[in-house]
């Protein structure tokens, strides 16, 4: 049972070094963060770093990565989290210790690892840590409040704070368990959801400018010129993305942000599958929630033009 297994890993190695994705989100940061916890607070005696760029400052409340030398790999165990495909590892050095793991709740179309952990049923990789723990707990795993705040956050963020289809009764039930915990909550949704002024106004010139055809399908597109008159960055977008998700008649609909050598897609739907159009512009995800990249706007309007047929076609 790979559960069994990566338990076994984790005793096994003296020093643990945990990657995820770039452009991190709170399940990326609070499933890393939480393992790094996890495995520190149960054998003091290892080394446990995490690694990656460091987050947006509105993230930064979350954790902070470190910062080690190459050698550090040697003889060390690697994990990676919440990340479908090594393209999107944040920090290439991932496959130079002696074993990798891989934890991810997205679909397993880059089966990479030496061990590898996918269960696309759990609302994020965060639950799956958790679920880790449990295993994990008469074994010598111990929980502490720190981890409990992590994996809390990444699952809030994960599960759209519990709205998104992805929410399950296992979900429910493990943040029954992790609320036990002394952190703060409200400081975690004061964090997460708190709107800057100027990202309110971009917001504003969203609903504006959004455009919806017949089939349900809508876009918008952020132009570099855009956001810099709002005075909003590429990452301060994600924020923002689900701006369209109420409004009556939209079935799916595809965000682009204009960045310095390529055009970012975020993907989100209310029932037609729009991660294999993800997949078809380098990039992928969840049926219901994906991301993608393209190279101009050329290709933006091909992007447009599937997604406009899946809904089309979707009942």
């Amino acid at each position: 049972m790979a559960i069994q297994q990566i338990i076994q890993a984790i005793k096994k190695y003296d020093t643990i070094i945990i990657h995820r994705h770039v452009r991190p989100d709170p399940d990326a940061y609070g499933s890393q963060g939480a393992l790094q916890e996890l495995i520190q607070q149960s054998f003091p005696e290892k080394k446990v770093y995490v690694v990656g760029e460091e987050p947006d400052e509105s993230l930064y409340f979350l954790n902070t990565m470190d910062d080690i030398k190459d050698d550090v790999y040697d003889g060390a165990l690697v994990i990676v989290c919440d990340t479908a495909n090594t393209d999107r590892i944040s920090d290439t050095r991932y496959n130079s210790g002696a074993q990798l793991i891989k934890i991810d709740h997205h679909p397993n179309e880059d089966a990479y690892g030496d061990l590898i952990w996918v269960d696309t049923t759990a609302s994020s990789s965060s639950e799956l840590i958790y679920e880790l723990y449990l295993h994990g707990r008469d074994q010598g795993f111990i929980m502490n409040t720190e981890a409990a705040r992590l994996l809390y956050a990444g699952i809030v963020g994960d599960t759209g704070r519990f709205l998104f289809p992805n929410t399950s009764t296992d979900t429910f039930q493990y943040v029954a368990d992790l609320i036990t915990y002394p952190f703060e909550r409200s400081e975690i949704y004061n964090h997460l959801y708190r709107t800057k002024e100027n990202v309110a106004r971009l917001q504003g010139y969203i609903l504006q400018h959004y455009e919806l055809k017949p089939s349900g399908m809508s876009s918008i597109k952020l132009t570099k010129d855009t956001l810099d008159k709002a005075n909003v960055s590429s990452v301060e977008t994600g924020q923002l993305v689900n701006v369209l998700s109420d409004i009556e008649g939209i079935k799916a609909w595809v965000m682009f942000i204009e960045e310095e050598n390529s055009i970012r897609v975020r993907l989100r739907s209310k029932g037609p599958v729009i991660n294999t159009i993800a997949a078809k512009y380098n990039g992928g995800g969840h049926p219901m929630a994906s991301g993608a990249e393209v190279s101009d706007w050329e290709e933006a309007e091909a992007v447009i033009d599937d997604l406009d047929k899946v809904c089309a076609a979707y009942e």
